[in-house]
């Protein structure tokens, strides 16, 4: 979606400045309009970490005027795999000590803040607020809502990403987004997060180091042409990176058909559910509802939406398989699921089982559920037979 400029411009520019910025201002998209524009905005950083060492990175470069970082944690050596911002004798130190300090030394011609606090629902709309948008490099769920729901709450775009081993989801949240069209926001796409310990963390489960400086490039990139008003922003569209296969595909996000979009919902439930008023969610099945399920009349169509290689970890009995990729990207892969028997998807921890529900839903599917906890919650799963030229 073609967004206006987030920002007004600044004052004129400096010999300086002009000098700085002068590849930006060769360009017509930005030119000087639009670096005044970056040098007048307010970008909140939250993470210090993958995502948040290049993005800080380029935005400073790009001139971005204030640039805000909120980390409360220590520079580990298990960071500097992929945590470019930070240097091994900065091992120990506050992960924001570490951030200025490079950022700063990289322009100094702007301005950068650190907060050293633990951002949450108590306190997330007052640090974020006065800033023109906010870019989430966080690692765990509690602060990724706690980001989301403060940005709807005051009204401001959310650049988002989430990186697992060797892929990624970008997008833009923007339920407030002047344009006339609600944008979608988090919960639009993951309603609820997911139980404590079914989905592992970047230390359980490892990720590619390059990978999370891409991802963190382009939300960057993302940033710049909000603040801006180039381009086509990613707001509206979920864009799914596969760097194993060096593929990048998107599927369209909506907000919810109510034009309404909830905020802090607690979660009073130990088993999420759909909600009844706000909208179509996907509804999810525990493993002991499907595993009775299996050998009974109203049998389920099982669909694993896992990437090949990772059909070796074991399977769903009878399961069909489709990467979530290719179930996202072709409409005709899914011609063989059948529209009249419910049908359970299967990832390895429910996040990319929800992104294909909301493909299949795009097509028409209604009976559609999620297994809880994924693969990670199965208990019996058996040995992928794989088919037979």
């Amino acid at each position: 979606m073609t967004l206006s400029a987030l920002v007004a411009p600044g004052p004129t520019l400096t010999a300086a400045q002009v000098s700085r910025y002068s590849r930006h201002l060769l360009m017509p998209t930005i030119g000087e309009l639009g670096q005044r524009r970056l040098l007048a905005s307010r970008v909140a950083v939250v993470g210090a970490g993958g995502l948040g060492s290049p993005s800080m990175l380029y935005l400073a470069g790009a001139g971005v005027g204030r640039i805000t970082v909120i980390d409360d944690d220590l520079v580990d050596e298990t960071n500097l795999q992929r945590q470019v911002i930070h240097a091994a004798a900065d091992v120990g130190r506050p992960k924001v000590d570490s951030a200025l300090e490079r950022v700063r030394a990289l322009n100094p011609d702007i301005e950068v803040v650190g907060v050293r606090d633990h951002l949450d629902p108590s306190n997330a709309a007052e640090i974020l607020d006065e800033h023109d948008l906010v870019l989430d490099g966080s690692d765990n769920f509690a602060t990724r809502y706690a980001v989301a729901d403060a940005c709807d709450e005051l009204g401001i775009p959310l650049v988002w990403a989430a990186v697992y081993r060797t892929e990624a989801h970008l997008t833009v949240f923007w339920p407030g987004a002047p344009e006339g069209v609600p944008g979608p926001g988090l919960r639009d796409l993951f309603p609820q997060p997911p139980a404590p310990g079914t989905v592992p963390a970047c230390g359980d489960a490892g990720v590619v180091g390059p990978l999370v400086g891409q991802v963190g490039s382009m939300m960057a990139t993302e940033a710049i042409k909000l603040i801006t008003g180039v381009g086509r922003s990613l707001l509206g569209r979920v864009l799914f990176i596969d760097v194993l296969a060096m593929t990048q595909r998107e599927i369209p996000l909506a907000a919810r058909p109510t034009g309404t979009h909830p905020r802090r919902r607690p979660l009073r439930r130990a088993t999420p559910q759909a909600p009844t008023d706000e909208g179509v969610t996907t509804p999810l099945v525990s493993p002991a509802d499907l595993a009775g399920r299996l050998d009974g009349a109203d049998a389920p169509f099982v669909l694993d939406v896992r990437d090949a290689h990772e059909l070796a970890e074991g399977v769903v009995a009878g399961a069909a398989h489709i990467p979530v990729s290719t179930l996202t990207s072709d409409p005709s892969s899914s011609a063989d699921v059948p529209t009249d028997r419910d049908v359970v998807l299967v990832c390895r921890a429910g996040p990319r089982a929800h992104l294909a529900a909301t493909a299949l839903r795009a097509r028409g599917y209604d009976r559609l559920f999620v297994l809880e906890g994924g693969m990670l919650a199965w208990p019996t799963p058996v040995p992928h037979r794989q088919e037979t030229p």
